[in-house]
C-alpha cells in the first residue's frame, strides 16, 4: 500500500506541476507554430514559387525547444523510455527500489544538461557566436534551452525520488490503479 503524500510534498509536486504545465504548454505552441510555418512554406513554395528559406531554421529551432519544454511533464506522466516489462515483475519494495534509481539517473542527466548547457551558453554569448543560415540568431539564446528544460526534468526527477523514498504513488499513479496489491 503507498503512503500517504505529506504536505511539503504534496507542495512540491504542485509546483513542479505547474512548471510542467507551462513549459508543455510553452511546448504545445511551438509545435502549434512549426506546423503553421511548414504549411506556410509549403503554399508558398508550390503555388507561388517563393519558398521561405528560414522557416526550416525556425522550425530545427522549435523542436529543440518541443523537447526541452516537454521532459518534465513526459516525466511526470510516465511517458520517458523505460523498461516496464521487467519492472513489472519485481515486488513492491524493489518497484521502488527502481523508481529511486531511475530517479537518480534522470536527475544525473538533469544536472549534465544544466551545468554543460550554462557553460556552453555563457562561452557562445562570450563568443559573440551566431547560428549559421540565413537568420544568424545568437546560439546563447538557443544553448539556454538546455538549462532550463534541465532544470524543469531536475525538478521532476526530485519529485519521483522523493515519492520513492517516502512510497508514495508515483505521479503516473492512475496507469496503476487495477494492479493487485502485493
Amino acid at each position: 500500500m503507498a503512503a500517504a503524500e505529506r504536505p511539503a510534498l504534496k507542495l512540491f509536486g504542485r509546483v513542479v506541476a505547474g512548471l510542467a504545465a507551462v513549459a508543455m504548454a510553452l511546448a504545445a505552441v511551438c509545435l502549434l507554430v512549426s506546423l503553421a510555418l511548414i504549411g506556410w512554406a509549403v503554399v508558398m513554395r508550390y503555388v507561388f514559387n517563393d519558398a521561405p528559406i528560414w522557416v526550416d531554421e525556425v522550425v530545427g529551432f522549435a523542436l529543440v525547444a518541443v523537447v526541452m519544454m516537454a521532459a518534465a511533464s513526459s516525466l511526470r506522466s510516465g511517458e520517458h523510455i523505460n523498461v516496464d516489462l521487467l519492472v513489472g515483475f519485481l515486488s513492491s519494495k524493489a518497484r521502488r527500489w527502481a523508481q529511486a534509481w531511475a530517479a537518480l539517473a534522470t536527475l544525473l542527466v538533469a544536472v549534465l544538461l544544466v551545468v554543460n548547457g550554462s557553460e556552453t551558453a555563457a562561452l557562445a554569448h562570450e563568443l559573440g557566436l551566431l547560428t549559421e543560415g540565413s537568420l544568424e540568431w545568437p546560439t546563447w539564446a538557443l544553448m539556454l534551452l538546455m538549462p532550463i528544460g534541465g532544470t524543469l526534468l531536475g525538478l521532476a526527477a526530485i519529485e519521483a525520488l522523493w515519492r520513492a523514498i517516502v512510497g508514495a504513488l508515483p505521479t503516473n499513479a492512475p496507469s496503476q490503479i487495477g494492479k493487485a496489491p502485493e
